[in-house]
Order: structure tokens, then sequence, then C-alpha cells
């Protein structure tokens, strides 16, 4: 029922802002739910099984939101911080119906790739992949100013970090369950997304209630 709600859901948000299909509109984020700070960091634990059903579209913004979204949008500046302010995390959305990149500063989700791809992001740990939604961290190295590779790649790890931890804690916070994985099929992960060489894949974080 959530499912055939959610997809409800996606098609009325699309045709309502006349977008095509390639682009879904979130609603804006809600700012004054879950617990406070501490209750989160009390409640904040890597589980190991997944719910199947799906996340509501408004779950899917805040979430995004939570994890890489513009909170200051005068300055262009994000929920977790990266070095020199490169904005190098880009975050994919991987669900049943395909691959999405969220683009922060229309906090929309872009098409990506149509198809079931949690099997490739959960990899090896197959129990994983019937988590509804993956969230993908993905660092362009290309946007830091200066530095040689290993520095680089050193500070991307940095900046994929902060973004997990930002899910783990909105996880913990609304009551979803998470864990941060480095596991995943990066070959075929890496053609699903549709990556350039300079984006490299660091992390990703299965979620469900």
């Amino acid at each position: 029922m959530r499912a055939l709600l959610f997809s409800a859901i996606m098609v009325l948000a699309l045709s309502s802002s006349g977008q095509t299909d390639s682009i879904t509109q979130l609603p804006e984020p809600s700012k004054v739910k879950g617990k406070n700070i501490m209750e989160a960091f009390a409640n904040r634990a890597s589980v190991r099984e997944f719910d199947t059903q799906e996340l509501d579209l408004q779950e899917i913004a805040d979430l995004l939101w939570a994890a890489n979204g513009i909170n200051r949008p005068a300055e262009g500046k994000r929920t977790a911080p990266t070095a020199m302010n490169s904005q190098d995390i880009d975050v994919y959305l991987v669900n049943s119906r395909g691959a999405y990149l969220y683009d922060a500063k229309a906090h929309a989700l872009v098409l990506v790739n149509t198809g079931d791809y949690r099997s490739v992001v959960a990899g090896t740990q197959k129990d994983f992949a019937k988590a509804p939604v993956f969230l993908v961290i993905v660092s362009d190295i290309s946007r830091f100013r200066r530095a040689d590779e290993n520095q680089k790649l050193t500070w991307a790890a940095m900046d994929a970090a902060i973004v997990s931890q930002n899910i783990n804690l909105y996880c913990a916070g609304v009551g979803l369950k998470t864990r941060p994985r480095v596991w995943m099929d990066s070959d075929k992960l890496k053609d699903v997304l549709k990556l350039s060489p300079s984006q490299r894949l660091m992390m990703n974080n299965p979620v469900s209630r």
C-alpha cells in the first residue's frame, strides 16, 4: 500500500510541477521534526536488518536535505561542511525504481538510470538489498582546487564521512534505521550512476523504517 502511495505521490509531484519524468521536485524539508540532538546520539546505532516498506516523498526530502542539503541559501552552503567549501560530495538515491542524483540547489531528484540497482549497492552483503532506499555518497575530487591526489582523497574521505554521520543522526532522531557502509559493487555502480573518472564512490547508507 505504501509503495502504491509513494508512486502516486511521485506522479502527482511531477504532473503538478509541469516537469519531465526525469526530475522529481521534492517537498520542502520539515525542520521541526525529530528528537533533540542528545536523544539522537543516545539512539544512534548501526543495524543489520531493514524493513521493506517504502519511504514517502516527505521522508526522502527530509533525509536528503539532512544529508547534504542547502541550509544557508544566500551563501549556497550545506548541512555538511567540506574541505575549503569545495562541495565535492554528491548524494545519489537508489531505490526499486531507479538511481537518482540529489540536486541540492533545486532540492530535486534527477533520474540517472531506471531499474532496481539496490543489489549492486548491497554488493556481497545481499541481505541489505531489501532496504527500500540507499544513499550513495560520491566525491568529485576535481572540485578540490589544490593538492595532490592523495591529499584530495583524504579530504574526500573526511567529507563523505561527515555526510554519512548526518544521515546516521537524522535517522536516529526520527526513528529510521541505517548503517554506514563501504561495501558495494563499485565497478557496476560506477556504470549505473554514470560517474566521471574524477568521481569516486566513497560510502553508502541503506535506510528504512
